[in-house]
């Protein structure tokens, strides 16, 4: 399994991934974010990204405004940045997005161990599911995420989970711990 903590796993990785590894890197980015504990999340680690996906950075933040401030202060300049906070999950959340030549960025934070976060979650589980099902079911969870469907209701689909995917998915994180013990 990928040591998603660490970027270097890109540089193995195709081509959009050496990409997104090379952007990374010169924004210094993971260095900059580091005592907010980053880690790249969302369809580009995993490999299921379309063309228009933008890299995710999930952080742990305690205090907001201090998070905000430093994601002003380091990416304000840039291309199209956007900060925000608000509520997702009842869990106050703040979002720096902003583009670069490559790719759009989003940096989020929540006050929760990154390890913990639904994001970083989702994606270790759907890495599992896509080493076991095999190239042909990654194929077509590209295909359905070409056809409109967000990446977890893409999966959902598939494996014929009911309601809401997004908890659905996590259901199963449980479910193949479960097993591997």
């Amino acid at each position: 399994m990928n040591n998603f903590k660490n970027i270097e796993y890109l540089k193995l990785g195709n081509k959009r991934q050496n990409q997104a590894y090379k952007e990374l890197k010169e924004l210094n980015i993971f260095e900059k974010l580091k005592k907010y504990n980053p880690i790249l999340t969302g369809t580009i680690p995993i490999d299921i990204d379309l063309p228009e996906s933008d890299l995710d950075i999930i952080c742990e933040c305690k205090n907001h405004k201090e998070f905000s401030a430093e994601l002003l202060s380091l990416f304000g300049k840039k291309t199209d940045f956007e900060l925000r906070s608000n509520k997702e999950n009842q869990i106050l959340s703040t979002t720096a997005t902003f583009k670069t030549d490559t790719f759009e960025i989003e940096v989020f934070g929540q006050n929760i161990p990154t390890e913990k976060q639904n994001a970083y979650r989702h994606m270790v589980i759907e890495h599992k599911i896509l080493n076991s099902k095999g190239p042909e079911f990654r194929a077509k969870i590209r295909s359905l995420k070409s056809g409109g469907l967000k990446t977890e209701p893409a999966f959902a689909k598939l494996l014929g989970l009911e309601g809401n995917p997004y908890t659905e998915l996590l259901k199963l994180e449980t479910t193949r711990q479960a097993a591997e013990e």
